[in-house]
């Protein structure tokens, strides 16, 4: 995706080349362009604040005093995060008129003590319970790809990954249970992040899953989502250094992720394979039966279903007309889920993450594509059997990673006008700075 990374940004900045203000007006001006995709891809924009928010970041610079290198940045924030004075809805009418947040989030205070200037609140997948981006009571924003026939933009961080496609913000907070940042990124030609789930902390998050959840970022490169990814763990944003490419073990699992993979997906995945084996990289083919044993463990709908119903019976008893239905019923499949469901999943989670840590110690990465198909048209999900069948799809390959309590990141493969597709990089738990220096190396190579 063209357009200046965050790097660049704050070497404009310093150098005087631009300033906050001036950044934040262009922003403004295609979140406020009639005919783009601002209206549906932001549910609320503070122009006021965001200008005066640049204005201070301006001037604590030419006094020497600006927080970070990257202030007055602007980025976008995702609906779900609290922000102080303001209702968070989470894409729902059900919190409509919730009473404003009494403080932000902690993912939102570490990056405004960076300086990074918030735009706005991004649209999203209502209580971020779908893969696909639809959202009936706020609109759809519409992929960058094919945006005459309408396509979908990918969930639940619908919101998030346009802001950056369109230049209406430079980052994007997102979040990410079961692909949420990973999914937009790739049906979007964009890099999402997925860290190590206790790597961020969630207070002043809307959950959805309480053991799945995890804050990331979207944005143009890897290296502006490791810029991000470290300010979001409260750690002092520094160089990652490249992986060398020759003699990268990487695994490519033989199971259920490489199933069902449209042409333009399956085509650009070989090809990727094929630049990496001939860039020096060791491509291993493996069973991964711990894969395999994901979809009969998650059998009863997993942890979002119960967790999610635990949160929301209150809300769903006294507004459960106000949901999107198909967002309710994906809830309500926590009645499906005894306590004894509940603590065996738990135990065999725990099995399956260590046997899938112990495979992977032979292995520098994971390697598998994003999602198996290329942004289909908004209009694909009018029935509601297409609607399960497509978010399931789409949800099926980076959900994994959530469930193995991995680390994950989804880097193009493709460039427009080419239809966009996501290479998913992954490795176990704990391990994102690794994963960061693989992703920096291969990043180019895979977009080739």
């Amino acid at each position: 995706m063209n357009g200046p990374t965050l790097d660049q940004l704050a070497q404009d900045l310093a150098t005087g080349a631009t300033t906050s203000e001036r950044l934040v007006e262009d922003c403004l001006a295609r979140i406020d362009d009639a005919s783009g995709e601002g209206a549906s891809a932001f549910v609320s924009v503070a122009h006021a604040n965001t200008r005066e928010a640049a204005r201070k970041m301006d001037q604590l610079r030419k006094l020497g005093q600006a927080p970070s290198r990257y202030a007055g940045i602007p980025l976008s924030i995702k609906d779900l995060f609290d922000i102080e004075g303001e209702v968070t809805r989470a894409g729902s009418l059900v919190l409509k008129d919730a009473a404003p947040a009494e403080r932000d989030a902690t993912a939102v205070v570490r990056l405004k003590a960076a300086g990074f200037v918030v735009m706005g609140r991004t649209n999203m997948t209502e209580f971020a319970f779908s893969g696909i981006g639809i959202n009936p009571h706020y609109g759809t924003p519409k992929n960058v790809f094919d945006r005459a026939q309408a396509r979908v933009p990918g969930g639940s961080s619908s919101g998030a990954a346009i802001s950056i496609t369109d230049g209406m913000a430079y980052g994007a907070l997102g979040t990410d249970t079961g692909g949420s940042c990973r999914i937009p990124a790739a049906l979007n030609g964009i890099v999402g992040y997925k860290p190590t789930a206790r790597r961020v902390p969630t207070d002043g998050a809307f959950s959805l899953s309480t053991t799945l959840d995890s804050i990331g970022p979207l944005a143009r490169t890897v290296a502006c989502c490791a810029t991000l990814d470290s300010i979001l763990a409260g750690d002092a944003p520094r160089a990652t250094q490249k992986r060398e490419i020759k003699g990268l073990r990487i695994a490519v699992p033989k199971s259920f992720v490489l199933n069902d993979m449209d042409p333009d997906v399956s085509h650009a995945f070989a090809a990727t394979l094929r630049k990496l084996s001939e860039a020096g990289a060791v491509i291993s083919e493996i069973a991964f039966p711990e894969m395999d044993a994901i979809p009969s463990a998650n059998a009863k709908g997993g942890f979002a279903a119960p967790e999610s119903l635990a949160t929301h019976r209150a809300l769903i008893e006294a507004s459960a007309q106000l949901y999107d239905m198909r967002v309710l019923s994906r809830i309500q499949r926590g009645h499906e889920q005894s306590a004894l469901d509940y603590i065996e999943l738990i135990r065999k989670r725990a099995e399956i993450i260590a046997a899938f840590e112990n495979r992977m110690a032979a292995f520098d990465c994971l390697a598998y594509p994003t999602v198996p198909m290329i942004a289909p048209l908004i209009s694909a999900f009018d029935k509601d059997e297409d609607f399960t069948r497509l978010n399931m799809l789409m949800l099926r390959n980076p959900a994994v990673i959530n469930f193995l309590d991995g680390c994950a990141i989804s880097i193009p493969m493709t460039k427009l006008p080419m239809a966009p597709t996501g290479l998913m990089l992954a490795c176990p738990g704990g391990q994102d700075e690794r994963l960061f220096s693989i992703a920096l190396s291969l990043e180019a190579l895979a977009c080739a």
